[in-house]
């Protein structure tokens, strides 16, 4: 199954013969059939016709709509999970400290895990590179967490690891682009820019996973409640950040995928991909999702969509029987 990036502005998107069909004037962009389509994600000013929105209601592909820069609007979708149950015992469990704590400190240990083991892989293969203070600070915090009970002194050992893991991560930068500290609404430099837009394109996709599974999107434990913010995806895109979005922002910008041509300033909005670029990103995008790889220690050959997928469904027996959470983890 695909998903599909429309960033063509003033296109239609029509249903024929059980294609999905994207037109702009008299000219045909894409046709792809129906039953190979999960997700449509469109970018600015895009319509799609009532027959085509309704056909694919019925088929259960979602529609996500963000703005011409990759700001998220809203998403449409088939009726929600009838998994009222699970969605009881979330609740339940969110008035629970004990279990809200635990489950966010398991949650922070697992994203910080992933961006030592991805500091430490970086070490392997260039030695010269000094990240010793970095990993220092690191590790205190991994050493301090068990002892945290509240989620916000949790999130304030997360908030140090985090601010050290962005030091070392800007001396894996090698060529023409520089990282130096993370930037966001907006971001300030090319690297931001990417790192933003895939945390966008990850948070959404998890978001998809974790409404379809039955589970309320909008009431997460480690991020907590607030006005329209998706705490449960949030949650749930933690242990991915690392060793999904970074390593692949790492690559496009070693590989050198971009050059400086490839970004435009938005007054007042930061920096952002131009549209030729933006379709690039797509194709990389797409290709390291779907890149099967073997789970550390095993046999079993996954990718990462495949894998967002098993650990939401993780996450729903953690909140449903109170079992163990156990992140994904990479390893160095």
């Amino acid at each position: 199954m695909s998903t599909i990036y429309l960033t063509e502005i003033g296109s239609v998107v029509r249903i024929s013969s059980r294609h999905i069909v994207v037109t702009k004037g008299t000219e045909r962009i894409l046709q792809m059939p129906l039953l190979k389509v999960d997700r449509l994600l469109l970018f600015g000013n895009i319509q799609i016709t009532a027959p085509a929105m309704g056909l694919l209601l019925d088929e259960g592909v979602e529609v996500c709509y963000l703005s011409s820069n990759g700001k998220y609007r809203g998403r449409i979708q088939a009726a929600e999970s009838k998994n009222v149950l699970l969605r009881v015992a979330q609740y339940e469990r969110y008035l629970d400290d004990d279990f809200q704590a635990e489950l966010a400190r398991t949650l922070v240990e697992g994203k910080i895990n992933n961006g030592r083991a991805l500091i430490l892989r970086y070490q392997r293969n260039y030695p010269d590179t000094d990240f010793s203070s970095e990993l220092q600070v690191i590790q205190t915090a991994l050493k301090n967490l068990p002892s945290q009970k509240t989620v916000s002194s949790i999130m304030g050992s997360e908030g140090t690891s985090t601010a050290a893991y962005f030091s070392a991560f800007g001396k894996m930068f090698r060529k023409e682009f520089r990282f130096d500290k993370r930037t966001r609404r907006p971001p300030k430099d090319p690297v931001n820019a990417i790192l933003s837009f895939g945390y966008t394109l990850l948070t959404n996709e998890i978001f998809s996973m974790v409404s379809a599974h039955g589970l309320d999107p909008y009431v997460g434990y480690l991020h907590g409640l607030s006005y329209g913010r998706p705490s449960l995806a949030l949650d749930a895109v933690e242990e991915f950040r690392h060793p999904f979005i970074d390593r692949f922002t790492l690559s496009l910008f070693n590989n050198e995928v971009f050059t400086a041509d490839d970004f435009r300033p938005v007054e007042n909005k930061g920096i952002y991909l131009t549209k030729p670029a933006l379709k690039t990103y797509f194709e990389h995008y797409e290709r390291r999702v779907r890149e099967p790889f073997k789970l550390p220690n095993t046999d079993e050959e996954v990718n990462f969509r495949q894998l967002f997928k098993q650990q939401v469904h993780k996450l729903s027996s953690t909140i449903l029987k109170k079992e163990p959470y156990e992140p994904f983890r990479i390893y160095y």
